[in-house]
This record gives C-alpha cells, sequence and structure tokens, in this order.
C-alpha cells in the first residue's frame, strides 16, 4: 500500500484520544482501515499538564490503530482545542502583479499572506488564515477571484489564532511518539468538515461542539468560518455536577450520564417517565433507583441551560446572530447527553439538530467507506474532519485549485531526538517476524 495514499487523524480531547487511518482509493473515496480510541491523560481543557502521560496516550491510541491497519504511521493531521483558541478578522490587499492579465494563484497567494501580517504577541501564533470573501476594483463578495481582470485586489479573512505554549507542548507529545504532524487543525474547524452541509454553511449556520472539557462554536455564513471561539466548560462538567448532587463517584456519575442517554426500547418508554433503576452498573455506591425528573430536570438541564448560554454570548459577541437561518448543530461527545437539544431550543431559540459524521446530505463528495460503523457517532466529527481535511482541498496548496480555504501550515519547533530514535525502532521491529 502506497505510503502517500494513507491519511492518519489524531483527534487529542479531553477525555479520548481517537486515531483513524484511512486509504485515499480513490480522489473522492476514502477506505477507513483502523481505528482506536484510548482514554486520554494528561490534559485539562483540551491542554497538555502533563507530557509524558498525554505522550503515553498518544502513544497508545496510535500503535493500536497501526495494528489494526497493519502498517506504520509516519505523518498525520492532529486537531488542537482549547480555551487558549481565539479568533480576529483581518483584510489584506495588494495590486495585481499583471493588471492587464489574469488574477492569479501567485495573487492570491500574495493577498492571503497581506492579511495575515497582524500584529500579535509572542505568545501567540497563527493556525489558520481563512478567506471569507474577496473584492476585486472595489467589486466585493467574490469567492474566487482566480481567472479575473483586475487592478485591485483585497481579501476579508478569520484568522484563528492559539498560545504558542499549548501548540509547542503538542507538538512535542506528538513528535515523541514518532509522528511528523502535516497540520495542527482547529478541532472546532475539523468538526465542520464532518458533520456540516455546503448549503447549511452558504446559508449560514452555527456549530456547537460539546467536548468533554471545553465546547467549540463555529460560525459559518456565506459559506465562509466567520467566527469561532472555545468555551472552557464541557460534557464533563454534567458529570461533576450528577457525582455531587446523587454523592457518588465520577466514575458512577458517568455510568449513570450514559445510561440516560441511550434511548428507551419501545416497552420501557413508559417507565422510563417514572424512574431509573441503577442496579445493572454495578455502581460501588448503595444507589439501586433515582427519579429520572431530578436527574434530568433538577441536575442535567440547568448546566445544559449555562453552557447554551455561553454559547448565546459568543453568537451576540460575533455579530452574527441574524445570519444563520440553518440554526444550531450540536455535535461532539456531549451532543448525545439527555436533553441537549431542548435545552438549545429553550436557550438560543434557533432551529437545532445534532450532527453526526455521517449524516445524509453532509460531504456526500467524499466517500467514506471500511470501518465507518466504529466512528459512527458525534464523538468522532473532529476525528472524521480531519481525515477529510486535506482530501477537501482546504491547504494552502489548492489555492490554484479554485476558491478554497487557506490554511498554512504551523511552523512547528524542532521535535527532540526521541521522536526520531522512536522512527528508527519502529523501522527496526518491522523487520522482526
Amino acid at each position: 500500500m502506497a505510503r502517500d495514499k494513507i491519511i492518519t487523524a489524531i483527534d487529542v480531547g479531553s477525555s479520548k484520544v481517537t486515531t483513524v487511518i484511512a486509504s485515499n482509493l480513490k480522489e473522492d473515496k476514502l477506505s477507513v482501515i483502523g481505528v482506536s480510541t484510548i482514554p486520554s491523560k494528561g490534559l485539562r481543557k483540551g491542554q497538555i499538564v502533563d507530557i509524558e502521560e498525554s505522550v503515553a496516550a498518544i502513544s497508545q491510541s496510535v500503535e493500536a490503530a497501526e495494528r489494526m491497519a497493519g502498517l506504520s504511521v509516519g505523518s498525520a493531521y492532529v486537531s488542537i482545542g482549547g480555551a487558549h483558541i481565539t479568533s480576529q478578522n483581518s483584510k489584506g490587499v495588494v495590486a495585481v502583479a499583471n493588471p492587464e492579465g489574469e488574477i492569479t494563484s501567485e495573487d492570491v497567494h500574495r493577498v492571503v499572506e497581506a492579511a495575515r501580517a497582524v500584529s500579535l504577541p509572542s505568545s501567540r501564533e497563527i493556525l489558520h488564515v481563512l478567506p471569507r470573501d474577496f473584492v476585486v476594483d472595489g467589486q466585493a463578495g467574490i469567492k474566487d477571484p482566480l481567472g479575473m481582470t483586475g487592478v485591485r485586489l483585497e481579501v476579508d479573512t478569520q484568522i484563528v489564532t492559539g498560545s504558542t505554549t499549548a501548540i509547542r507542548n503538542l507538538a512535542k507529545c506528538v513528535g515523541e511518539v514518532g509522528v511528523d504532524i502535516e497540520s495542527l487543525v482547529f478541532s472546532g474547524l475539523a468538526a465542520s468538515t464532518a458533520v456540516l452541509s455546503d448549503t447549511e454553511k452558504e446559508l449560514g449556520v452555527i456549530l456547537v461542539d460539546i467536548g468533554a472539557g471545553t465546547t467549540d462554536v463555529a460560525i459559518w455564513v456565506d459559506g465562509a468560518l466567520s467566527y469561532s471561539a472555545v468555551l472552557p466548560v464541557g460534557a464533563r462538567n454534567v458529570t461533576n455536577d450528577i457525582a455531587v448532587g446523587l454523592r457518588v463517584s465520577l466514575e458512577s456519575a458517568e455510568k449513570i450520564k450514559l445510561l440516560l442517554s441511550e434511548k428507551p426500547r419501545p416497552m420501557e418508554a413508559v417507565k422510563a417517565a417514572d424512574e431509573v433503576d441503577l442496579s445493572g452498573l454495578g455502581l460501588t455506591e448503595d444507589v439501586k433507583k433515582i427519579s429520572r425528573k431530578t436527574l434530568t430536570e433538577g441536575i442535567i438541564k440547568p448546566r445544559l441551560l449555562e453552557i447554551f448560554t455561553f454559547v448565546g454570548m459568543e453568537i451576540q459577541k460575533s455579530g452574527f446572530g441574524g445570519m444563520t437561518p440553518s440554526g444550531v448543530v450540536v455535535t461532539g461527545g456531549g451532543a448525545e447527553t439527555v436533553g441537549i437539544l431542548e435545552a438549545c431550543r429553550t436557550r438560543l431559540v434557533m432551529p437545532c439538530r445534532v450532527g453526526s459524521p455521517f449524516a445524509v446530505g453532509t460531504n456526500e463528495e467524499i466517500r467514506l467507506t471500511g470501518l465507518t460503523d466504529e466512528l459512527n457517532s458525534p464523538m468522532f466529527s473532529s476525528a472524521v474532519g480531519l481525515i477529510l481535511y486535506n482530501t477537501l482541498g482546504l491547504e494552502e496548496t489548492k489555492l490554484d485549485s479554485g476558491p478554497k480555504i487557506s490554511l498554512p501550515k504551523v511552523s512547528l519547533p524542532k521535535l527532540p531526538a526521541f521522536g526520531k530514535m522512536t522512527q528508527i525502532t519502529k523501522l527496526l521491529k518491522s523487520f522482526l517476524p
């Protein structure tokens, strides 16, 4: 199997590390050949807090996916999140190199680079420069200026930045596993790639990716990412509330939350309205039955309303609140929490749905086959989005093929020699019987 036809994604989250390996069979077809999900360690609210534990979790996830796929991973697309992620708008203006001719990809590249030249403190680093629209000689609203005739070219971009410390720590952890980073991708952008349709992006839509420790907010207007933010709250806060409210451990609270999230069978629908039987969960605490209303209305719902209150504040801050008729798409592991859509509609007063990577109408031009059943859940939206990231032409090198998003690769620090030694060790192991 050719090395250049292998695409690897590593989604590093607060609760899990997911590695997905796919084979690029054709231009429009991918086959998932390796999937592994390992509980993450050494991360808190999307950021590295313990290098050794993080390296161990990432290494375990990558090696398990490699065993399933039957090959060794050399490079990967890696997600990055955390409350340190911020965004800002920037404009760039250049003179067209050949005013008598046509606007070329080089002109587009220069104007994007001009927009990239913003003043940032030394503690921040640019992750993405995302063109929203172009202006040619005063004509606004242009999505693809290539081939047009003009003298002056302008671009309005959305710049996503992150903490230099967080970026370097993540790069070091992945490097010590022996994997080169193709590109660092904001997890909210990756999830958008997997669960949003082109129609939703064009009309205007708000993606809310609820993870364990953080919640990503990505607002799309006119087909372009126009605002992004990360909130330091997530589904783990719901688990903590259950643990405190019922006086049980966090492990028991997680089991109870997952039990509530399961859809009741038809014969159980009536009983489900009264009480929840906890005897089958094997809890260490002496809790056998609990009122469903007490859990959902008294403990879970207030926290969900709080999360969507923060989301509403970000929407108001962005100024795009009235430009998203497609409503809200909720994804991530927290999207499976009981009552999530009701809380979303109550607080945001918008149409809401749960986004899944394989929903009908989402990225139909890219067909995913293989081990897709393993990824058919909102919690794997970012991982699937990382796989689709390169195939959908989202990199700077694809600018000459159309109005694609320009995502310059992050300038990563030199990785320690330990990472190279790990690669050599893997190579030697591959020759052993």
